[in-house]
C-alpha cells in the first residue's frame, strides 16, 4: 500500500475537513473517484467497533487494506485514511430508506417504497426501530 502524509499545521480539523484535504491529495495521486475505507482519529475520545483480538490501534487500517485500499493518507497527527479509486464501480443512486422518529422521540429505519415519499409516520409494515445493529441513514 502507498502512503502519503500531509504535515498540516492550520485549525484543528475535524473529520469533513480532513477527509476532503485526503481525497484531494488522492486524486493528485492518479485516484480519480477517492473513497475512504476506512479511517482513524488519534487521540479520539470516541470507542471504535471492538473485535475480540484486534488491536484497536491497527484494526482500522486491516479492514481497509482488505476490502481494497491502495492507499494510506495522513493528516498531520491526527487523521489516518485508507482508500481506494471507485471510478469504475456502479453508483447506487437514491437508497430507499430513511430515518424517521415517532412522537415519543424512538428513531426507526424505514422502507419509502413501502411507506410512501410523502408520509413522515413510521408505520410497523414498513419500518424497523433502529439500535446497535442498524446504520443511520442521515
Amino acid at each position: 500500500m502507498k502512503n502519503l502524509h500531509i504535515d498540516y499545521q492550520g485549525d484543528a480539523l475535524n473529520f469533513h475537513s480532513a477527509s476532503l484535504l485526503a481525497k484531494g491529495l488522492a486524486r493528485v495521486n492518479q485516484m480519480q473517484d477517492p473513497t475512504i475505507m476506512a479511517w482513524h482519529k488519534n487521540g479520539d475520545q470516541a470507542t471504535p467497533p471492538i473485535y475480540d483480538g484486534a488491536d484497536p490501534d491497527s484494526w482500522w487500517a486491516k479492514y481497509g487494506a482488505g476490502n481494497g485500499g491502495k492507499l494510506e493518507v495522513c493528516i498531520g497527527d491526527e487523521f489516518q485514511f485508507v482508500m481506494m479509486d471507485a471510478r469504475g464501480y456502479e453508483t447506487l443512486g437514491a437508497m430507499p430508506l430513511r430515518n424517521l422518529s415517532d412522537a415519543q422521540g424512538n428513531q426507526y429505519l424505514c422502507f419509502t417504497p413501502m411507506l410512501g415519499k410523502t408520509s413522515n409516520k413510521p408505520t410497523a409494515e414498513a419500518c424497523t426501530s433502529l439500535d446497535g445493529w442498524l446504520a443511520d441513514q442521515y
